[in-house]
């Protein structure tokens, strides 16, 4: 893969932070090559991921006060799966370029 593309690939995983689904699409269906696509389909998945999180708070904020622990649990998981997810794309980004 050349040097062009590890940059537009790590590109895909950075875009969480300006273009999260947007550039990882483009990306996807413009590029020729499949490690390209490769990577742009992974940092759309990963952008993707955190989603999951939301409809977890909105059912947790619907539970009664007896539920507070599992509201709890809830808040729990949806940290790590952000925070997860949004240092995963980092290093997915940073090991891109360092191989360029």
């Amino acid at each position: 893969m050349g040097k062009n593309n590890k940059v537009l690939s790590a590109l895909c995983y950075f875009s969480l932070f300006f273009a999260p689904f947007l550039l990882p699409l483009v990306v996807y269906f413009i590029a020729d090559e499949q490690e390209v696509k490769g990577h742009a389909m992974s940092s759309l998945l990963s952008h993707l991921l955190p989603l999951i999180v939301v409809p977890l708070f909105a059912f947790g904020f619907v539970m009664d006060q007896a539920a507070v622990l599992w509201f709890i649990i809830l808040i729990i998981i949806g940290a790590v799966l952000v925070i997860g997810t949004t240092v995963w794309n980092i290093v997915k980004g940073i090991q891109l370029l360092k191989e360029s």
